[in-house]
């Protein structure tokens, strides 16, 4: 059986190379402020866990970081336009600890992507990076690597989106009692309204794009003082 779409399965296969868990971004070792979430307890079961991704994770995707994404896929061949995206996500990060996590999982995707793909336009990135002139954010990251790959805008705002929601789910597995199927009906009641979350992010225009979430921002700070952490953020 013949593919409809030869094109799209050629950049189809290469986005799930690095969209999936198996591409050594060290994404696993973050919660994003959840594991300090669950010692608050706002977060201990299904019902709060699928509360947490609707109410907290898909507003912040859907006003900040998918915003943000799409204006640094826009101009990904212009390393001077880049670095001002990535300047202005990371005066979006409140937190330190979130900036941190945000630049330590960029600058390892960036590096994971160079074993695989070789290009100017990443290697003067990765250069800036190196040298300070830039943060180096995740969002950066993945809107280079998704220009590169010749993947549609829409389809990586919507694998960013999924990794966003996947790996708070993944970490929800290790700090509550909840199980398999508990954090796939979760998932899923999240991602149902994702499609969605990526449309109207569309709509946020540059000098709007942020998110007010001053329980996640507070999470990150408390988790950055823990007397213990399981995860990194």
């Amino acid at each position: 059986m013949e593919l409809e779409d030869s094109h799209c399965s050629v950049w189809l296969a290469r986005f799930l190379q690095t969209a999936d868990p198996l591409f050594p971004t060290g994404a696993y070792a973050h919660s994003f402020g959840l594991e300090e979430l669950v010692s608050l307890g706002v977060v201990f079961n299904e019902a709060s866990l699928t509360a947490f991704l609707q109410d907290h994770l898909l507003p912040l995707l859907e006003n900040q970081e998918l915003p943000h994404l799409r204006f640094a896929f826009e101009c990904a061949a212009d390393l001077d336009a880049l670095c001002a995206v990535d300047q202005e996500i990371h005066a979006t990060k409140l937190a330190m600890e979130s900036r941190d996590a945000s630049t330590q999982i960029g600058i390892r995707r960036l590096s994971a992507f160079s074993v695989i793909c070789e290009s100017g336009t990443l290697s003067a990135y990765r250069q800036a990076v190196q040298e300070g002139k830039t943060p180096g954010h995740h969002v950066c990251a993945c809107a280079i690597q998704g220009y590169l790959q010749g993947v549609p805008l829409g389809a990586a705002l919507l694998g960013y989106g999924y990794q966003s929601l996947a790996g708070a789910c993944t970490a929800a597995l290790k700090l509550i009692r909840i199980g398999q199927d508990g954090v796939q009906r979760a998932l899923s009641s999240a991602q149902g309204q994702l499609p969605e979350t990526v449309r109207r992010s569309l709509t946020v225009a540059r000098k709007d794009a942020g998110c007010f979430s001053p329980l996640l921002e507070i999470a990150a700070m408390r988790h950055a003082h823990a007397n213990a952490r399981l995860f990194i953020s």
